[in-house]
């Protein structure tokens, strides 16, 4: 079950009602209920994963409060990443070690893993991991083993995160909640944004992405660097709408889950890109990972070194292929080589007398984040890392710049109507974007407005999604890009 199918429209109206209708001490049992049936919907036998992490998260918990040993953190860490290892990396690492031993003339054929990878793995382990790490440094462990249940296995961001901390979760989990007209009203203005952002343009996007950067794929040059753009703009709209989503369903529900995303595209620089793009993982490296290699408190190579070794490790997270890991890399390296030049160029712009706070210079900072950020996406992107170099190459040597004129270019899964409209959303998600940058609450200005403009509002929206979203003959829910890690 995903947030864009049919069964999620209606469990989840069941859910809310049922939630709110239920008796107070029977609320949170409900809860767990639906989580678990939602869990049980995308496959049964992956049930008793999600228990046995939460198993472990309670208990590792509940032994670390008030003796914080680093032997039962270790203990907790591991047996929580266990099923994500067994699930995600055991295949990746066997055949990584058999390519070795085939170069070296040893052939060894052990039998294959191909695991469905459980949904949502890899946001609630880290979740859990957090939760064990920040038991350890004294927050309090959580008594109640329902609502830790409840914890793990949210089902608002079971699909794709947001990956939530302790502190901020569990006591809106425990907390009495009453149904409110305000949360209610938020929630579907947010569920409606998202589904714009996922089945209107993220989807109508993937079409042009999937033809070209198909397996075997004979296209080249221009049609490549179109296709990467379009991906830039398929994957803000799948992932941030899987997000919104996420946010309005916990909304309806009276929770209130972490904003994954703040105008990313409006970045000056990478560094600053990875403080708006998927917040709550990136947070989550920072303070799990970076800060506990030493941060930058060692000197700076060893501050650049902490980088590399976190962003390749975020780049396996996505993925157990060589071109996750190229793809963190490269984007580690990208702030390296930007704090490595600071000095450099503060010394161009004064010598220019350029003015860092003018709109130009800001602009042209704007466009190279976005030009360093969209060439890491073809790693992300391709299949295999020797396609994204196979593609870096035809995008760089290859300049068939007639696919402009020539029609070419419409006949790769969108015609130029639906170019037009895809150059229409983006001109809505860019003053969305403005919004947000601008910390105007959208949402906020609906909601003050008089009732029959509120309704206006949702009928327009939703007729938007229902008419201009991404349907047809065999049509199927299209699964969320990060549901896959």
């Amino acid at each position: 079950m995903v947030f864009n199918s049919a069964q999620f429209l209606l469990f989840l109206p069941l859910a809310a009602l049922g939630y709110f209708a239920v008796p107070q001490k029977a609320r949170r049992p409900w809860l767990l209920l639906a989580c678990y049936f939602f869990y049980f919907c995308w496959n049964p036998a992956h049930v008793p994963v999600l228990a046995f992490v939460t198993a472990v998260g309670y208990l590792g918990g509940r032994l670390l409060e008030g003796k914080p040993r680093k032997g039962v953190l270790a203990t907790g860490t591991l047996l929580a990443l266990a099923p994500l290892i067994g699930f995600k990396y055991l295949g990746f690492l066997t055949k990584s070690v058999l390519s070795v031993l085939a170069h070296l003339g040893v052939q060894i054929a052990p039998p294959a893993f191909d695991f469905l990878l459980p949904m949502g793995i890899s946001f609630y382990t880290l979740q859990t991991v957090g939760y064990l790490v920040d038991t350890y440094r004294g927050e309090k462990a959580e008594h109640n083993l329902l609502d830790f249940a409840l914890f793990v296995g949210f089902f608002p961001q079971m699909v794709s995160g947001p990956i939530s901390r302790g502190n901020r979760l569990l006591p809106q989990l425990s907390a009495a909640k009453r149904p409110a007209f305000d949360d209610l009203q938020d929630g579907v203005l947010l569920l409606i944004w998202g589904y714009f952002l996922k089945i209107v343009v993220a989807d109508r996007a993937a079409l042009f992405v999937a033809a070209v950067y198909a397996p075997e794929s004979e296209y080249e040059g221009w049609f490549y660097i179109v296709a990467t753009l379009l991906f830039c703009l398929q994957l803000y709209g799948d992932f941030g709408g899987c997000s919104v989503m996420a946010m309005g369903t916990a909304k309806i529900l009276g929770i209130d889950l972490i904003d994954n995303f703040n105008a990313p595209y409006f970045s000056q620089s990478i560094a600053e890109f990875w403080r708006r793009w998927h917040i709550s993982l990136s947070t989550w490296f920072r303070d799990y990972l970076y800060i506990p290699l030493g941060g930058n408190r060692k000197g700076t190579l060893r501050k650049y070194l902490n980088v590399l070794v976190t962003f390749a490790v975020s780049g396996l997270w996505h993925g157990a292929q060589w071109n996750y890991m190229a793809w963190g890399l490269l984007n580690g390296l990208y702030q390296v080589i930007g704090a490595a030049l600071m000095p450099l160029r503060t010394a161009v712009v004064r010598a220019l007398h350029i003015d860092p706070k003018s709109r130009p210079h800001k602009l042209l900072r704007v466009v190279v984040t976005f030009v360093l950020f969209s060439s890491t996406m073809v790693f992300f992107r391709a299949y295999r890392l020797m396609d994204a170099v196979r593609i870096f190459i035809s995008m760089l040597t290859v300049h068939n710049f007639e696919i402009f004129t020539d029609g070419s270019i419409f006949a790769c899964g969108i015609d130029a109507f639906n170019f037009a409209l895809l150059g229409i959303y983006v001109l809505v998600i860019f003053a969305a974007d403005v919004c947000k940058y601008k910390r105007i609450k959208v949402r906020s200005v609906i909601e003050k407005q008089h009732w029959l403009c509120q309704a206006a509002v949702v009928v327009l929206g939703v007729l938007t999604v229902l008419l201009l979203g991404v349907y047809g003959p065999g049509f199927e829910a299209s699964n969320f890009i990060y549901s896959q890690f």
